[in-house]
């Protein structure tokens, strides 16, 4: 029998563009143990004790990224420069301006965040991935594109810092 890793890494080769959430439900496993089994340079998952910090970081940005919500077999997309956040009564308070996002987060559910470099649909793409203790995916952040779909390559220069950034600094909370 091989091992998830393995299974994992064929499935990427066979299927490129399949989703880390359709691999997990493929291989009846979370979608952390999936991402936990990517190859090094696609993902990297690190303690969400970071959420914080990366929430700050991005909206630093001030550019468009797309939040993504998946439940109840629904997907809302939001794409506007992330909002800072501030902390009242126990949640991180994003209070967007009209079109950006409003929300109040529960940073304590957010227990492992994974980096993703992964195609989608042809293209390159990554995305911030904020899961839960279970390993299941509270919300997604992709970084931006311009109006010809090309990703925001400042967006990109600081998402793969910050990847390599926690390599050396693994996720200890599995």
């Amino acid at each position: 029998m091989n091992t998830l890793n393995e299974q994992v890494v064929q499935i990427l080769t066979q299927e490129p563009q399949t989703l880390p959430a359709d691999i997990a439900t493929k291989l009846n496993v979370s979608e952390l143990e999936v991402l936990q089994a990517f190859p090094s340079q696609s993902a990297v998952v690190i303690s969400g004790d970071h959420a914080r910090d990366l929430l700050h970081e991005i909206a630093g940005w001030k550019t468009d990224v797309t939040v993504i919500v998946q439940s109840g077999g629904s997907i809302f997309e939001v794409k506007a420069p992330l909002p800072e956040g501030k902390f009242a009564r126990g949640y991180y308070n994003l209070m967007g301006q009209t079109g950006q996002l409003h929300g109040h987060l529960n940073l304590d559910n957010i227990a492992h965040i994974a980096l993703v470099s992964k195609p989608f649909m042809g293209k390159e793409s990554h995305y911030f991935g904020f899961l839960d203790a279970q390993g299941d995916n509270i919300f997604k952040i992709y970084l931006g594109r311009d109006a010809q779909r090309n990703l925001l390559p400042g967006q990109v220069e600081t998402f793969q810092a910050l990847k390599h950034s926690f390599v050396s600094e693994p996720d200890q909370s599995y």
